[in-house]
């Protein structure tokens, strides 16, 4: 037996009282627009057939072929008659149907059927739900009997810790030594209290409080102590948990605040461009070092994410067979990390990372201080950086001699790939301060892991300003000093640009001619001072 429907809109799967679902099986007629629905067991469920052929349509077509006559009902109990009728009449297993009946629709679907409807499937869902309902109340009972039981207390000797903790490092006559200080938080005992004396006027959080019962909670030295440590360490989270009395929840804790607080603190400070000063400074340098104008040494690291969401694996993979993110830097001859732009999928490649980098936005913007210095008797206006062999033929930056031939070249890729080695120096330096840069990433939001990216920058570029030497600047009598200004920027900050200045400012940047001439001035000039060496 199958019952033919024509104009099909939706299927509900019916449930009967005995919560089992009847196998229905479609097929389309792509000739006509009907669908058979033919019914498992139709004589023991003749009832749900008709209702579910009645409420999936607006009309019913039942074809009755030992009479060799098409009904076409309007409602429920007709179509029942109708089914039974030609069920107890004879042969039920044709599918004959004669697809070019017509139907009114106003006889085929009334407002009383539409009501019926309503109700009939207000039925079904009332039904579905209270047997899901009764379904997730079991496995609830099932798993709380499981998990039965008072939660365990460890309970934590907070003040005896602290005083332990100053007892080792910040008492008068301390434990250990400074040098020992220094090799286990990465950094200075005073550059380390200023950290926390600044983190504790920026949050409560890394202040004494008590509880709510009246306990002596972690102190603030306890909170970055156990945040330097997993930094500089990269251990686990409840590594540290006979020392300092720190669960692994709040070990995790301190080390989110400790690493929004040094962002937000310090940030303004440790992660900008170089002022005016520090330009000149910078250029004064690069010259000495035969690169007059240079501002530093581009390159991109990647850091491993381990527990990367396996719907981003192929996004975040790169050449490394893992999925990675990049963080792209710009480091001076101090090691220090001018610029860091981190977060790019491991996939991309340092043009991609380029592209989206904003390096080059206060120039573009006009708001960058404007730089004039003069080689092999030919003045430019834009600073460049040294970058490897995939960087594009810009005007800012200046690449080595794939295999040189003569001497200057030689001389030149020489001179031109040791200086560039301050930013991977910069990078080993990053990661040999902070081993969680070194080691796979561990957490599972982006947002986490730029924070603690940006934490450890801003801590590095804080520990190479509180432990810098002095770079004497060797004076050539014999030689014309080398002219070198920086000159206030074109824009002041926070006026919109004019759309021609920045195409004009960026073709500026982009400009071959001067990337090719910039190079053989420098090859000249580095022959010219270093070539009877």
């Amino acid at each position: 037996m199958c019952v033919c429907l024509k104009e099909i809109k939706r299927v509900y799967f019916v449930l009967d009282l005995n919560s089992e679902i009847h196998e229905l099986y479609l097929s389309w007629n792509f000739g006509y627009s009907y669908c058979v629905v033919h019914v498992k067991d139709f004589k023991s469920d003749l009832s749900t057939a008709c209702m579910l052929a009645f409420h999936v349509n607006k009309a019913i077509y039942v074809r009755n072929p030992a009479l060799n006559k098409s009904y076409t009902p309007n409602h429920t109990s007709f179509c029942l008659q109708s089914i039974q009728t030609m069920s107890q009449s004879g042969d039920s297993s044709s599918d004959d149907f004669d697809a070019t009946d017509e139907l009114d629709p106003a006889m085929a679907y009334t407002l009383q059927d539409f009501l019926a409807e309503q109700e009939f499937l207000d039925s079904i869902g009332r039904q579905i739900a209270g047997k899901l309902k009764a379904k997730l109340e079991e496995q609830s009972a099932e798993s709380s009997r499981r998990r039965s039981g008072p939660r365990r207390h460890i309970p934590r000797d907070h003040a005896a810790a602290h005083q332990k903790l100053v007892a080792n490092y910040f008492c008068e006559k301390p434990l250990y030594t400074p040098e020992m200080f220094r090799r286990r938080f990465r950094m200075s005992k005073p550059l380390f209290l200023r950290i926390v004396d600044a983190l504790s006027n920026w949050s409560p959080y890394f202040t004494d409080r008590v509880d709510a019962i009246n306990r002596e909670g972690l102190s603030p030295l306890q909170k970055c102590t156990a945040a330097m440590r997993m930094l500089a360490y990269g251990t686990a989270a409840d590594q540290l948990d006979e020392v300092l009395m720190l669960g692994a929840s709040t070990s995790l804790d301190c080390l989110s605040a400790f690493a929004q607080g040094i962002i937000e603190v310090f940030g303004e400070e440790y992660l900008r461009p170089p002022t005016p000063e520090e330009i000149l400074r910078l250029m004064e340098i690069g010259h000495a070092r035969g690169f007059p104008g240079m501002l530093g040494s581009i390159d991109c690291m990647h850091w491993q994410w381990k527990n990367c969401p396996m719907e981003w694996r192929g996004q975040f993979t790169g050449h490394h067979g893992v999925p990675t993110m990049i963080l792209e830097a710009v480091a001076s001859y101090d090691l220090r990390i001018w610029h860091a732009y981190f977060g790019v999928a491991g996939s991309n490649n340092d043009i991609n990372v380029l592209n989206r980098s904003p390096l080059f936005i206060s120039t573009l913007k006009g708001e960058a201080p404007r730089i004039q210095y003069t080689i092999n008797g030919r003045q430019y206006d834009t600073g460049y950086y040294l970058a490897d062999g995939i960087y594009p033929e810009w005007a800012t930056f200046v690449k080595s001699i794939p295999l040189p031939q003569n001497d200057k070249n030689k001389l030149f890729a020489k001179l031109q790939e040791g200086a560039r080695k301050d930013v991977e120096r910069a990078f080993a330096a990053l990661q040999s301060r902070f081993s969680i840069v070194n080691r796979p990433a561990k957490f599972w939001k982006r947002a986490a892991i730029g924070s603690i990216m940006q934490a450890c920058v801003i801590l590095h570029n804080m520990i190479v300003e509180d432990e810098r030497k002095p770079f004497n600047v060797p004076l050539d009598l014999n030689r014309n000093p080398q002219i070198s200004s920086v000159l206030p920027p074109e824009v002041m900050h926070g006026a919109h640009p004019v759309f021609e200045d920045v195409l004009r400012r960026s073709a500026t940047i982009r400009d071959r001619e001067t990337h090719i001439q910039l190079k053989s001035d420098l090859v000249e000039n580095i022959w010219d001072r270093f070539g009877e060496q």
